[in-house]
């Protein structure tokens, strides 16, 4: 690592998405707007909104990250750490619209089965409770 970088971490609850990774610069967004983050920068702690964060790596490639929200710590201008909900890495920017709408796609339809299976026990429910406080049929008596 040279002088001009400083190590990227980014984790979910998880898993560890980048690990001490060597860059040399980072752009984020929080609730004031965009800013960037170079080595040697002071000690910050901000909410980060829902984005994309780039970073330009050691080698002089941008990388991204598409988070939905996070805590962005930058500890003796020397490491950055990020800490999110979730992350889904990209080498450009159309491969990560491309991975985020497919994991947006899956997570609504998981979200659909969840709501139809609720919907199902809680109906399961209600007929077994009916079905305990409903009297029982007289003996004898017509049906």
């Amino acid at each position: 690592m040279t002088a001009r970088c400083f190590t990227l971490t980014i984790t979910t609850p998880s898993q560890i998405v980048v690990d001490r990774l060597a860059v040399s610069s980072i752009r984020a967004e929080d609730d004031s707007g965009a800013f960037g983050v170079h080595a040697g920068h002071a000690d910050l702690v901000t909410l980060l909104s829902a984005s994309v964060v780039r970073w330009r790596g050691e080698d002089g490639n941008e990388h991204y990250c598409a988070i939905d929200g996070g805590v962005l710590v930058v500890s003796g201008g020397t490491d950055v750490s990020l800490a999110c909900r979730d992350a889904i890495l990209g080498t450009s920017l159309d491969q990560l619209e491309t991975e985020v709408r497919r994991a947006r796609a899956a997570q609504l339809d998981a979200m659909r089965r969840a709501r139809v299976e609720q919907t199902r026990l809680h109906a399961q429910a209600v007929r077994q409770m009916l079905r305990y406080l409903r009297p029982p049929p007289k003996q004898g008596a017509a049906q």
